[in-house]
């Protein structure tokens, strides 16, 4: 079984967390907070993709991680994801670190910290405590900038729109 290598090809990592970012423009544009997630297999493929329907699917785990761990789990037919990598634009939150570790995640690689839920590293270090019977490799802050613009931009478009 080979495990992801979390320091890999550096342009590699950017490549994937654009297709995240291209995703949570589509969460925006339904009215969700712009995330987006992509599921990569050990062979460097994409299997799975996500973005956040929270309020267009009516669904609170309409989150971009839980659905592309739901869509990799469908396509490798196992919920075992030791072999992939998650990237997804934001620091998940505690539900979605839930998932991540349960699944048995290779690597997660996230653009940025999340100051008010994230529970990778941020406000919870999920994967690091007695509750984590799995140890995750964690990358962050690739195209940081980019995806603290995004979800910057969406936020005060959501105030301007309601003043």
């Amino acid at each position: 079984m080979r495990k992801p290598d979390p320091w890999g090809n550096y342009q590699t990592h950017c490549h994937w967390m654009k297709q995240a970012l291209r995703l949570a423009e589509i969460a925006a544009k339904l009215g969700d907070v712009p995330v987006g997630a992509v599921m990569i297999n050990g062979q460097g493929k994409i299997i799975a993709e996500g973005y956040n329907s929270k309020e267009c699917h009516h669904d609170p785990t309409g989150h971009a991680e839980i659905i592309a761990i739901r869509q990799a789990s469908q396509t490798l037919k196992s919920w075992h994801l030791e072999e992939c990598t998650l990237y997804v634009t934001l620091e998940p939150c505690i539900m979605c670190a839930g998932a991540i570790i349960q699944s048995r995640l290779g690597l997660l690689v996230y653009g940025v910290d999340d100051l008010k839920s994230g529970s990778i590293r941020t406000v919870l270090n999920l994967p690091d405590s007695a509750a984590s019977n799995h140890r995750l490799s964690v990358l962050s802050g690739i195209l940081e900038g980019e995806c603290r613009q995004q979800l910057k931009h969406w936020f005060i478009e959501k105030r301007l729109k309601k003043s």
